[in-house]
């Protein structure tokens, strides 16, 4: 006798992408310790706390592969995701500028765009979900990748160098590019389906 089929299930909030999100969000805090040690002077604990982000960075991209390959979506790690994102990167520009190893414009610019997306998300929220493009993708890469540069105490270990000066603006610049970039695309997007969205309730309406 064939036994009946299995009722489809949410998957459980504790699995293994939801753990690699808090886990993310938890390195935050050792992030900052390391980076902030002897006011940012200590090579030793400046080349953990890049390491300790870079960790953190890889867990960002393995959570989100798991949870869609093994169908492990749930709404915890919908919402926890993007915040562990937001905090360990804005984190890092907020050090990195406390310890005037990044300038504060550069900071200002990147934290707005991200809490501007944000808001813009729940404006358009009830009509649908915006997501992620390659742009905004290579963003986050991108952006992860420049913080590692300042993070890193290159000129103690090889010494000042404009090679390494001009290698890191390089990066840091394409990173802000493509903050501004990503964010203008996000806008357009939004407004399109906030259109497309009334559109269609108009047509509805007798």
């Amino acid at each position: 006798m064939n036994s009946p089929p299995a009722s489809a299930s949410s998957p459980p909030v504790l699995n293994i992408a939801n753990v690699l999100t808090v886990v993310r969000l938890l390195l935050v805090p050792v992030f900052l310790v390391a980076l902030f040690v002897d006011d940012g002077h200590s090579v030793a604990w400046r080349l953990v706390a890049a390491g300790v982000f870079a960790v953190a960075a890889i867990t960002d991209r393995l959570d989100g592969q798991l949870a869609r390959s093994r169908g492990l979506v749930t709404d915890f790690g919908a919402v926890a995701d993007p915040i562990a994102d937001k905090a360990l990167t804005g984190a890092a520009w907020v050090g990195l500028s406390l310890l005037a190893l990044m300038p504060w414009w550069v900071t200002i610019v990147i934290i707005g765009r991200e809490v501007a997306i944000t808001l813009l998300r729940f404006w358009v929220i009830r009509h649908g979900v915006i997501a992620a493009s390659r742009g905004g993708k290579a963003k986050t890469f991108v952006q992860s990748l420049a913080i590692g540069l300042y993070v890193l105490p290159l000129e103690e270990l090889l010494g000042p160098s404009s090679t390494l000066t001009g290698l890191r603006w390089a990066v840091l610049g394409l990173a802000l590019v493509l903050t501004v970039v990503t964010g203008a695309d996000y806008v357009v997007r939004a407004v399109k389906l906030r259109r497309a969205a009334r559109t269609a309730v108009h047509d509805e309406v007798p």
